[in-house]
């Protein structure tokens, strides 16, 4: 079981449920080399995979959307696997059926949206797919609530994603 040092999730926690989320990421992270592969994927458990996938989700979505996220190589993680089915299970329906709905344009759109692109045709994609857009705000919107509401399951189920060490 992957370890978690108490004393940096108590500062973490102190600085905010993005934070403390982020110790139990970054320490998947080193786990698994920096890379998800075939490979390293069987490194961490299901519950494991539903918290970093949140994270990566959180971290592209803020600063380059759905493309970005896409781009970067995140849309099988996010939804070929039961990330959203997972987000329903831990109590966030709203969030679950955005994902849903943005899975939606990625089965129709995959090839297109996995090419890849040089840096104009990359920013060509926010015209192009502007389907995306109201998501991106819908979810900068819930972003704070479903941050703080993984962070709480993740304390309140804390033996499913690490074994906390002093």
């Amino acid at each position: 079981m992957i370890e978690v040092k108490d004393a940096a999730l108590q500062k973490a926690a102190g600085e905010g449920m993005d934070e403390f989320i982020q110790v139990f990421t970054d320490k998947y992270k080193e786990t698994i080399g920096g890379e998800l592969t075939a490979e390293t994927m069987g490194r961490l458990t299901g519950e494991q995979h539903s918290l970093l996938a949140y994270q990566l989700f959180r971290d592209e979505i803020m600063v380059g959307g759905f493309i970005q996220l896409i781009q970067n190589g995140y849309g099988g993680y996010i939804f070929d696997n039961p990330f959203a089915r997972v987000m329903r299970e831990w109590g966030l329906d709203s969030f679950y059926k955005l994902i849903y709905k943005a899975k939606k344009i990625y089965d129709v759109h995959r090839a297109d949206l996995e090419r890849e692109r040089d840096e104009d045709e990359f920013m060509a994609m926010y015209e192009q797919y502007e389907a995306f857009d109201d998501l991106e705000e819908e979810y900068f919107e819930m972003e704070e609530e479903v941050t703080d509401r993984v962070a709480r399951y993740v304390d309140e189920h804390i033996e499913l994603f690490a074994k906390i060490v002093s």
